[in-house]
């Protein structure tokens, strides 16, 4: 109950600055980037002139990028914490013992809690945050820092994704969904493999991809992860979910987040996107698969025999069987926050109605886990503070760039930012033409799973799957395993247009 009343608090916070967007009082931060003077000339001529016209964007880009690489060093922070915390333990043995002199030690070290914090990659770019906001208020004032934080930053989307976890993770959701899930997986690891990775992240263009992500997730843990396969199929699956999830949400226009940034100003509709990205999506999808499976065939074939000769975890449900009415009402709510997903006063209100249904019907309901969404949460939350400042040097280069050559950029630039802010900086170039804006997108959607920070739902997944991976989900061994994927799904999306 107090976890559920601070997750109230939270969210309700949220909602309060969402509301006061717009409030004025401040100088406009940052620049607007259509009040840059670009000198003509190349894309480098436009880089330098706005430095130079701004300073602080250097600034801002330089932290985003120390943000960047600590990332990529989190497990090492983590590996370093469990050791101090190993020799911790020992020296509070070896006391206990009376083998030594010294004095017991604390309860835990407070080294090893330090460096767990800074290898937490849920909790970087909110880290990165306190020096962004020092050198903010340095160059600008606290007034101008303030505003920022309040009234720039739109924390709708990491809102939306905290909710819809919450909904999607529930025991009857997951009931539901393991159930129809089941008429294609059976008791097969293969085929839930498979059915995991190619109809769960087309799902994602109906029950949207943060959605589709959790449901995903949490099935590949009970269904696949638990028959501990080895390292490279472990990063292998989690490559292809990150990559199948980024692309499967684009055969409507609101379930995938680098989509939903573009529909309204570009007026794209379902049918439009069904039309120019869905046969590509799931002809992409399948192909990805289908390849991963030919690599990983032997090491497949022997997890099924496991499977088969041992009793694994029962995982699935426990307690009563779930009434229909009940999943019901559960999906309602998910449904009425899929289709408020702009509105965070209501999809918040959605979230404590389904809070006091789960308190009304705990003979159906699971321990609400709130761990892995609001790490989830303030990761998206601390990437759209930072994403906001990068503005001014990935809108000169998207609109210098040919079709190809944009599609290539917009997918390496993903690896590095969030795709929706990739799509929406290409909403502000103007006169970009509908093979580019069709270029951009695709690039964007493709490169979602290079990374963790590449698409919104990935860190959803990162964090339900990461205690599979010992140190955790590595950033490297993640982008080489994603590299061949993405390149079938570059191919899918840009020679097939």
């Amino acid at each position: 109950m107090k976890q559920s009343l601070m997750l109230i608090v939270l969210l309700l916070g949220g909602v309060q600055v969402l509301s006061a967007a717009g409030t004025h009082g401040a100088a406009a931060f940052p620049k607007p980037l259509h009040e840059y003077a670009d000198p003509a000339g190349g894309i480098l001529d436009t880089l330098l002139f706005r430095a130079r016209e701004e300073p602080f964007n250097v600034v801002a880009t330089l932290i985003f990028l120390g943000a960047i690489l600590h990332t990529f060093f989190a497990p090492v922070f983590m590996k370093l914490a469990h050791g101090l915390e190993r020799q911790h333990q020992n020296r509070v043995r070896q006391v206990s013992l009376g083998r030594s002199g010294d004095v017991a030690p604390e309860h835990g070290s407070k080294r090893a809690a330090l460096l767990h914090f800074l290898g937490e990659v849920e909790a970087v770019f909110g880290i990165w945050i306190i020096p962004l906001m020092i050198a903010l208020v340095f160059f600008k004032g606290w007034a101008t820092a303030k505003h920022y934080l309040n009234h720039t930053v739109n924390y709708t989307e990491p809102l939306f994704v905290v909710v819809i976890m919450i909904m999607a993770s529930s025991r009857p959701i997951l009931d539901f969904a393991t159930r129809c899930l089941s008429l294609l997986g059976g008791t097969s690891v293969i085929r839930w493999w498979l059915t995991l990775l190619t109809v769960g992240p087309l799902l994602g263009s109906l029950i949207t991809e943060p959605a589709a992500m959790t449901i995903c997730a949490l099935l590949l843990c009970r269904k696949f992860y638990q028959w501990e396969p080895t390292e490279p199929l472990k990063y292998a699956t989690i490559a292809l979910l990150f990559v199948n999830v980024s692309v499967g949400g684009t055969l409507t226009h609101f379930a995938a987040p680098p989509v939903l940034m573009v529909a309204g100003p570009w007026g794209w509709d379902s049918w439009y996107m069904f039309k120019n990205f869905g046969d590509r999506a799931i002809v992409g999808i399948v192909a990805v698969n289908v390849l991963c499976f030919l690599v990983f065939r032997k090491e497949l074939l022997r997890l099924e025999k496991n499977s088969r000769t041992e009793q694994g975890p029962d995982t699935v449900s426990t307690g009563n069987a779930v009434p229909l009415w009940v999943t019901g009402v559960h999906a309602l709510a998910m449904v009425w926050t899929v289709f408020n997903s702009h509105y965070p006063v209501l999809f918040v209100g959605g979230l404590l109605f389904f809070l006091a249904f789960m308190t009304a019907t705990p003979a159906y309901q699971s321990p609400l886990g709130l761990r892995t969404p609001l790490l989830v949460g303030f990761f998206l939350a601390g990437l759209v503070v930072h994403g906001g400042l990068q503005g001014w040097w990935i809108e000169p280069v998207l609109g210098n760039l040919g079709e190809v050559p944009l599609l290539l950029t917009a997918a390496g630039l993903t690896a590095f930012n969030d795709n929706a802010l990739i799509t929406y900086l290409a909403t502000l170039v103007p006169g970009l033409g509908e093979n580019l804006k069709l270029a951009v997108v695709s690039g964007a959607v493709v490169g979602g799973g290079m990374t963790v920070i590449a698409n919104a739902p990935n860190p959803a997944g990162q964090s339900i799957l990461s205690k599979f991976f010992k140190g955790g989900v590595n950033p490297l061994k993640l982008a080489a395993a994603a590299f061949f994927p993405t390149l079938v799904m570059l191919l899918a999306f840009g020679l097939f247009r």
